[in-house]
C-alpha cells in the first residue's frame, strides 16, 4: 500500500522539512518488508485564494485512494490505533492512502465530507510544517508498531 502526505503550500527549507524527510524516509525503508511504501510528500498550490480552489488541485492526488482528511474536527487516535488503522486498510487491500492537510484556512468542508476517515491532533492548533512534521513522525512510528518493534509505553 501506498501512502501519501498531501498538503497545500511549500515548505520553505527548514527544521521541518527535515524531520519530514527523515521519517518519510525511515517509514519507507521499515515499511517495505510489510507491504507499506514508498511513502511521499506531495505539496500542492492553488492558483487562486480559498478553500474550494485548493480542493481542486488537491482532487487529482485523491483519485482511486482512500483519504484521511486531518481536520481539527476529526478523531485523535493512540499510535497503537492509529498504527491498526493502517494495517487494517493494507490488509483489506487498499492500495494507496492518502493523508491531506489542508492550507491555512483548513480543508474544504466537501473534501472533508468524502474523505473516508478525519484524523485529528488533538484539540491544538498545528503550524502546518509541524503538522506535515507529527504526521509523518506517526506514520513511522505505525510501521515501526506494526512490524513489531519495542514501542515505548511497552
Amino acid at each position: 500500500m501506498r501512502l501519501a502526505i498531501l498538503a497545500v503550500g511549500r515548505l520553505a527549507r527548514s527544521p521541518e522539512v527535515e524531520l519530514v524527510r527523515l521519517y518519510v524516509d525511515r517509514a519507507t525503508a521499515a515499511g517495505r518488508a510489510l507491504g507499506l511504501g514508498p511513502v511521499e510528500v506531495i505539496e500542492v498550490e492553488a492558483k487562486k485564494p480559498g478553500k474550494a480552489a485548493e480542493a481542486e488541485v488537491l482532487k487529482p492526488h485523491l483519485e482511486a485512494a482512500h483519504v484521511i482528511a486531518c481536520d481539527e474536527r476529526g478523531q485523535a487516535r493512540a499510535s497503537r490505533d492509529f498504527a491498526a488503522e493502517i494495517g487494517r486498510l493494507r490488509d483489506d487491500g487498499v492500495r494507496k492512502l492518502v493523508f491531506v492537510i489542508g492550507g491555512a484556512d483548513g480543508l474544504d468542508p466537501a473534501l472533508v465530507a468524502q474523505a473516508q476517515a478525519k484524523l485529528a491532533f488533538g484539540p491544538q492548533t498545528w503550524p502546518h510544517a509541524l503538522a506535515r512534521a507529527m504526521l509523518a513522525e506517526q506514520i513511522y512510528r505505525a510501521v515501526t508498531i506494526l512490524a513489531g518493534g519495542p514501542y515505548h509505553r511497552d
